[in-house]
């Protein structure tokens, strides 16, 4: 009889128990209650299945629906085989590939016997779906090898998983699931113990798109089917109204009835800013420049091309090619078909980041200790091919413009240069209407550049930097999260929460001894001796384009008055105001506000609604009372009332509401 294992649970009591019992046995002989409660298990800090046997002594904790992280990726992963199921006893002949979780749902993708699947398609596969639920199918882990899942899968046509399997490891024991026993799915799992701990009403099928089989477009186009899935019907219904909510605050949608910007065929992945919209770009430019000058940083500009061989010796070709635009130096000639025209230009790139540009300005002349930090910011326009699939309006494109600066300093100074640069972020996101964010510390990935000490040095100079601001807090959203950082450098990461709850990662601050090394990069110490300077890559809006997208999003429209590109019409009752409405905007000029007239011969109720829909900040009515008595009536965007005030009051208020914060 071989020895008991010794478990030892969350309070610290331990338990000895028979080798191969299984967590779900330990939660019953606990209580009926945790039994009932208990989702899945985590054993040494792994997610696993309440039916696994623990074949060894382990910290071991039970999974249940308080534990909202662990359990929502659980059920996701649950609804996605589900999906995945439903679809194949609906449409025999259907061949499934993979359907991971995500951060809102899941997706499967499928290989259709007869035609591609469609948004008509989903009520049918929902109720499918519920009755697997409600069956309560036990989810059964097994352990195959590699050639009876090939076996299997080339039994059954399923020629997409027959190939993955084909290309998995050898001899490596490999799982499948079981649901009940006439389905299963090739997957590493952990899964609930039956499908009935799923609430049946606590998801929906939200759309179906195309897909290419393992992402590569030259393979078949796949069917993939989104859902989102909760623990409860009630998150599912405030998921559902945030959607909706979303749906209202599309950037895409805004930005045209805003006549803010445009996006065509002719430049993908670029956009067109319209008048409006580029005051509102200048507005935002021209206020962090001050931010930025105020905080003591150099601005320039650095050349969009540079030579290949420049992002040789940084690093970037070899990990960034596929997405550069190149430009050859040879090139075919448009009078001989199939013959070249010598260029005399080196091959050239446009520069995807501004990092390895900042460094040669950094190497003009000799720099001391004394000089540092030198702390160098460019709103640098950058360029990155990006799959046309993954372009989404102005937040992902090709051709951006960062926020960007790089902050060379010594070692000495780092956890100082890393606090202030949080304190100015800190600033800038609560002037911009963004009170609450959290701070993440992206820790070393498995591959990755640098010796372990300065890893060690690299990571807890990140935490001390947080500490020293106070920040490091749960009520600041701190979290560390391991294997993340990049692959020369940890990272802290600022994630943005915007009025509908969504996140959105947008600053950054990272350290880096690898480029300047690289680049040869060098200053001359208190001891005469030339040494490295450590290099920050920060940045705070992240580009300027997707954080315009958040900033539509986030208010709606309804930007605070200083970034609103039009801060007031004045619009007339009735044409004897004409003049007054001209004179009045010309006072709210003169106080430098943004205004335009609207003299049009209209009723005022199709201006208001009309102003409204393009979200003017402030309607300024003007009648024939009005102009006797040099008043307005002021409608406010969002309010119902309008208030009576006299031109001067008017002017003295929108002048003040309009001020910059940086400069109040």
């Amino acid at each position: 009889m071989s020895a008991p294992v010794r478990i030892t649970l969350p309070d610290g009591a331990v338990r000895e128990v028979a080798r191969g019992t299984t967590p779900g046995e330990i939660a019953a002989a606990i209580g009926p209650g945790l039994a009932k409660a208990a989702l899945a298990a985590k054993v040494d800090g792994e997610l696993r299945d309440l039916n696994r046997p623990l074949e060894a002594d382990a910290q071991l904790a039970l999974v249940t629906m308080k534990d909202e992280v662990d359990a929502l990726e659980l059920v996701r992963h649950d609804y996605a085989h589900i999906l995945a199921e439903a679809v194949q006893q609906l449409f025999p002949g259907t061949q499934i590939t993979f359907g991971p979780a995500t951060d809102d749902g899941f997706y499967y993708d499928f290989a259709p016997k007869d035609r591609p699947f469609t948004e008509e398609d989903l009520p049918a596969i929902e109720e499918a779906m519920r009755a697997i639920i409600r069956a309560d199918k036990p989810l059964r882990r097994e352990v195959w090898s590699r050639e009876q899942l090939i076996s299997r899968w080339r039994q059954q046509g399923e020629t997409f998983k027959a190939e993955w399997a084909a290309e998995l490891p050898e001899h490596e024991e490999l799982t499948v699931y079981w649901s009940g026993e006439d389905w299963l799915d090739m997957c590493r799992g952990p899964h609930l113990a039956s499908t009935g701990k799923l609430d049946p009403q606590a998801f929906k099928l939200t759309r179906v798109s195309g897909a290419y089989w393992r992402g590569d477009q030259k393979n078949a186009m796949l069917s993939r089917i989104y859902g989102t899935g909760w623990l409860n019907k009630k998150q599912l219904d405030a998921h559902l109204t945030m959607l909706e909510e979303a749906a209202k605050r599309d950037h895409r949608k805004l930005g045209a009835e805003m006549d803010l910007f445009h996006l065509q065929a002719e430049a993908q992945g670029s956009v067109f800013w319209h008048p409006k919209g580029f005051i509102l770009w200048r507005q935002l430019e021209a206020y962090m420049r001050r931010r930025l000058d105020a905080a003591g940083y150099r601005e320039v500009k650095t050349p969009q091309l540079m030579d290949a061989r420049q992002w040789e010796q940084s690093g970037h070709w070899g990990k960034y090619r596929e997405n550069m635009f190149v430009v050859p130096d040879e090139i075919p000639n448009p009078e001989d078909e199939g013959a070249i025209i010598s260029s005399d230009a080196q091959m050239m790139a446009l520069k995807p980041m501004n990092c390895p540009a900042h460094v040669l300005i950094f190497r003009q002349g000799i720099k001391s200790y004394r000089d540092l930090p030198i702390r160098m910011a460019e709103f640098g326009c950058c360029h990155r091919n990006e799959p046309h699939g993954a372009l989404h309006g102005i937040m992902r494109v090709r051709q951006f413009t960062q926020d960007d600066a790089h902050i060379f300093c010594r070692q000495d100074q780092l956890v100082e240069e890393v606090a202030k640069f949080i304190d100015l972020l800190d600033v800038v996101y609560r002037d911009l209407g963004f009170p609450h964010y959290a701070i993440k510390l992206a820790l070393r990935p498995e591959k990755r550049f640098g010796s372990e000490e300065m890893w060690d040095w690299s990571e807890q100079s990140l935490r001390d930097a947080v500490a020293a601001t106070g920040r490091d807090t749960p009520a600041h959203g701190w979290e560390e999260l391991p294997g993340e950082g990049a692959f020369y450098a940890p990272k802290l990461e600022f994630h943005l929460t915007d009025a509908i709850g969504r996140t959105w990662q947008v600053g950054t601050i990272q350290t880096d001894t690898v480029l300047p090394e690289r680049l040869d990069a060098s200053y001359v110490a208190e001891d005469g001796q030339r040494h490295r300077p450590i290099m920050l890559h920060r940045a705070i809006l992240g580009s300027f384009e997707r954080f315009i997208g958040i900033l539509i999003e986030h208010h709606a429209g309804k930007f605070p008055l200083w970034l609103a590109p039009v801060q007031a019409v004045v619009a007339t009752i009735v044409s004897e105001a004409d003049d007054y409405a001209r004179e009045v905007a010309a006072a709210l000029g003169a106080a430098g506000l943004r205004v335009e007239t609207d003299l049009r011969n209209e009723k005022i109720n199709y201006k208001v609604r009309e102003h409204s829909l393009a979200k003017v900040s402030n309607l300024v009515v003007v009648g024939k009372r009005e102009a006797e008595e040099r008043s307005v009536a002021l409608r406010v965007l969002g309010q119902e009332r309008q208030e009576v005030l006299s031109l001067d009051a008017l002017v003295a208020r929108l002048k003040d509401e309009a001020t910059p914060p940086d400069l109040r």
